[in-house]
């Protein structure tokens, strides 16, 4: 169990790493920094109850909201490398392939349109933003860079 957990915190810290290099590469093409406040705010308010909000920029502001939305954004790296770990076991860790990494990175890409979008009120997939569809494609390409993250940290450890 100690090695799952190991093996899930280093793969998801080094896949959640590559996700965030990416991000700042596309700030090269006029790409916004990512904002990790919204989605603080949004798991304190979850925390205490509240899944769905109409604005989460309306909600009530949380005490470090910026530090809690990355740590969040790490926790569910590393839940998602121990999903990859736990649906395709150690064997995976010792042996990783592309492909259950993929599977796993584009499911989180559903995590972020029918949990998280939604629940800070910018509808499935981002359906209430006027650029909807450059968001659901920038999310697909950047949870693909995460895949990747997952397949080559576990690489790197085996």
């Amino acid at each position: 169990m100690a090695d799952l957990i190991y093996r899930a915190v280093v793969i998801g810290i080094g896949a959640t790493i590559l996700f965030d290099l990416w991000a700042q590469f596309l700030r090269l093409f006029g790409m916004p920094k990512p904002n990790w406040g919204p989605p603080g705010r949004w798991f304190a308010h979850l925390l205490r109850g509240r899944v769905v909000h109409e604005d989460i920029g309306k909600a009530e502001p949380v005490a470090n909201e910026v530090a809690l939305g990355w740590l969040f954004h790490y926790l569910v790296g590393i839940l998602f490398a121990g999903i990859v770990l736990v649906v395709w076991g150690m064997g995976w860790a010792r042996n990783p392939t592309f492909l259950p990494a993929l599977i796993v990175g584009l499911a989180t890409v559903g995590c972020g349109w029918f949990i998280l979008q939604p629940g800070m009120g910018m509808g499935i997939a981002a359906s209430k933003r006027p650029n909807a569809n450059q968001i659901r494609l920038l999310n697909i390409v950047g949870h693909t860079v995460f895949a990747i993250g997952l397949y080559g940290t576990a690489l790197l450890i085996r």
